[in-house]
């Protein structure tokens, strides 16, 4: 681990951990902007279409099969990034993993305070009765998921044109607000309005790592243009 993130990480018991997407790229999830990313593959709408609440509605059929093919990666194993993040809870450094990733590998690595700003694939709920079902029914239904009172299964996942959880947002906020170490990683930080919680942090101990630099990076009291899992090991 880098020297200076090592001695800043020691030095506190308040460590708030906000990441984005490249977190779970070493998991082998494709980001969706990468060069293989989702955007760049072909298909009859664009990702951003059919990822949409309103393409949800007029095309449910179509949207499960992408969403069965495109977005459920239940394999995908938490890397060196979730593992020490999760150890560094444990041992009352890290607060609160604020992630912007649907596919709860930070659960699954061990930690508890967990704040998913767009839900996760794991939840599901009936849009009638709010009946709740794991992944593996979206995994084995074909069509359109129904619940047993006949009522769409969906994801709770926040798609395009859906608000963000207001009370996940605003826990995520107080954490930042509150935190002594800020560290930034696998985002870009382009994405609204996630990447507007960074304006929350008031300390002098912001740590962003990313492999390539961000417009944020002169912001940063560290900028570690690396892999994260890699920074982490």
């Amino acid at each position: 681990m880098n020297s200076e993130l090592k001695k800043i990480i020691q030095g506190s018991d308040n460590i708030v951990f906000f990441g984005g997407a490249g977190v779970s790229t070493e998991s082998g999830i494709p980001d969706f902007r990468s060069v293989d990313g989702l955007y760049n593959q072909k298909y009859k709408y664009p990702p951003e279409t059919m990822l949409s609440h309103s393409f949800f509605i007029s095309n449910t059929s179509e949207f499960f099969d992408f969403y069965r093919n495109k977005m459920l990666f239940l394999d995908a194993k938490p890397n060196m990034a979730h593992k020490r993040l999760a150890e560094l809870e444990k041992q009352g450094k890290v607060k609160a993993v604020i992630t912007q990733n649907v596919d709860g590998l930070h659960r699954l690595a061990g930690s508890k305070n967990v704040l998913e700003l767009h839900g996760s694939v794991y939840r599901n709920y009936c849009m009638k009765c709010g009946k709740f079902y794991d992944v593996q029914t979206i995994v084995e239904s074909s069509g359109i998921p129904r619940c047993s009172c006949g009522g769409i299964i969906k994801p709770d996942v926040v798609l395009y044109g859906e608000a963000l959880n207001q009370d996940v947002l605003e826990k995520s906020v107080r954490y930042i607000e509150d935190a002594d170490v800020l560290i930034i990683g696998g985002t870009s930080l382009v994405v609204y309005p996630a990447a507007g919680l960074i304006n929350y942090y008031r300390g002098n101990k912001l740590v962003l790592i990313n492999k390539s630099s961000t417009m944020m990076d002169r912001r940063a009291n560290l900028a570690i243009n690396d892999s994260i899992g890699k920074v982490f090991e």
